[in-house]
């Protein structure tokens, strides 16, 4: 998928809302545990009531990992029929991938061609050569992990580096690689402080902003200060959303958490 049409369906749907499929089968509606496989069952359901909100959605794939071989098929199941059912939406494996060239060629591969994830998220600790080979692929997205909402992301991320924070080099950095403008960054939104010298660096580059919602980030305070010319953002919202009823309700909940969230942004567009 390409920015343009990313941008096209921000537009459409006046909402940049990305939806989180991070699913704990502890925490999904107990009659769902009967079927063969629950986790896809939740997601279809929740796709089906939030589709027309979202413009993008982002399972975290150690929330399948963890659940083995039936986990793995789970995801492939949700990507499938996302694809299938909503080409129009924005797809994000977070992964969170980043290993050596010759690695990283193959977790890209997993994931942009065979599960076909219009993106993936990727850690840029290892520098060019282990995030170049997911760069490489046309019409695919790398979200670099820029500066993160967990409360470790301190430990490095905001120590100095030649007069700089590190994010702000990673940043600087990374916009030297090789198809650069196929990155994309993420950008906690309890760091929303943080947007203004981050949108000086990236005035034109899509940020993903998890953390609104359960995490106690605040949606004005991320468009205040990271809103561009073409929106430029995807907030994500997971708990808020997902879990809104354990009930059989659970898709008319979700469904009522995500308009919500979508009307915000729609009102936040009209006054920008």
């Amino acid at each position: 998928m390409t920015q343009e049409h990313l941008i096209s369906e921000i537009k459409r749907k006046r909402s940049f809302l990305c939806i989180g499929l991070d699913v704990d089968l502890q925490k999904i509606p107990s009659h769902l545990l009967e079927m063969e496989y629950p986790i896809f069952e939740f997601n279809k359901a929740i796709i089906d009531a939030t589709h027309h909100l979202a413009v993008a959605y982002k399972p975290n794939t150690a929330f399948y990992e963890a659940y083995g071989l039936k986990g793995w098929e789970s995801l492939s199941m949700t990507i499938d029929y996302l694809n299938t059912n909503f080409p129009e939406i924005f797809t994000i494996a977070d992964a969170k991938r980043g290993d050596i060239g010759n690695t990283s060629s193959r977790y890209a591969k997993a994931f942009f061609e065979d599960l076909d994830f219009d993106a993936i998220t990727v850690a840029p600790y290892m520098g060019k050569d282990s995030v170049e080979p997911f760069l490489q692929f046309k019409g695919k997205h790398t979200i670099l992990l820029a500066l993160t909402s967990n409360a470790g992301s301190t430990d490095f991320q905001t120590r100095l580096l030649d007069g700089n924070e590190l994010y702000k080099s990673v940043i600087i950095t990374s916009k030297t690689w090789d198809h650069s403008e196929n990155l994309m960054y993420v950008v906690g939104a309890t760091k929303a402080e943080y947007l203004s010298e981050i949108r000086k660096i990236l005035p034109d580059s899509f940020l993903l902003v998890p953390g609104v919602g359960a995490q106690g980030g605040s949606l004005e305070e991320v468009c205040k200060h990271g809103l561009n010319k073409n929106i430029g953002l995807l907030v994500n919202s997971s708990r808020g959303i997902i879990y809104a009823s354990k009930d059989q309700d659970y898709a008319e909940a979700a469904r009522q958490a995500a308009t919500t969230l979508q009307s915000q942004m729609s009102d936040i567009l009209d006054n920008t």
